[in-house]
């Protein structure tokens, strides 16, 4: 009897295990993630199911632990060699340069230009022409600079027009919570 429930022990194993190995793996959207880690994900997935069927808890965790090793040597090699990246990642592109498409780029990228409209409208770009410099990143992100004349107002804006002080950023406070590794005390505004 205590054989036939022998999977669920080994079950709840694996995912902590799992969960720690891709703790030290690092925290990436699925957006983020390279070619390079993507494979070493999808094969911790099918590594982890098969011990279960096959009774290989072991050698299901060192497969994990080694794929894990590979990733992070992977991404240590990227740091210190530009060439290694470029090779791992690839490299981004610029697809639209002062209101015009780039095919050429469009086409190495394997992109049409339907989708890269589709990806500048969730943007909230509404004319390619307000585009200055769009890039398509190596995780396939966009990235883009709109013209001056397209880019919203911000505060600062209003004050230099205004020729008002600039007011202090409330915002650093946030930024050296993180800074610091820890919370700072936080002063409530008194309310009048």
């Amino acid at each position: 009897m205590l054989e036939e429930w022998e999977w669920t022990w080994k079950s709840v194993l694996l995912v902590a295990v799992g969960i720690v190995l891709l703790r030290v793996a690092g925290r990436k959207s699925i957006s983020q993630m390279s070619v390079a880690t993507t494979v070493i994900m999808i094969s911790i997935g099918t590594t982890i199911v098969q011990p279960i069927a096959n009774n290989e808890l072991w050698k299901a965790i060192g497969s994990a632990t080694i794929f894990i090793a590979s990733l992070i040597a992977i991404e240590y090699l990227q740091l210190k060699f530009n060439w290694f990246e470029k090779l791992m990642s690839g490299k981004s592109r610029v697809v639209i340069e002062n209101g015009v498409i780039h095919q050429q780029n469009l086409r190495a990228m394997r992109m049409t230009v339907d989708q890269l409209e589709m990806r500048l409208r969730q943007n909230q770009v509404n004319s390619i022409q307000d585009v200055k410099t769009a890039t398509l990143e190596s995780n396939g992100q966009i990235g883009y600079e709109l013209m001056p004349y397209a880019r919203p107002v911000t505060i600062g804006d209003l004050e230099r027009l205004l020729k008002l002080p600039l007011a202090s950023s409330q915002q650093a406070a946030l930024f050296q919570e993180v800074r610091q590794n820890g919370n700072t005390e936080h002063v409530e505004p008194k309310l009048q």
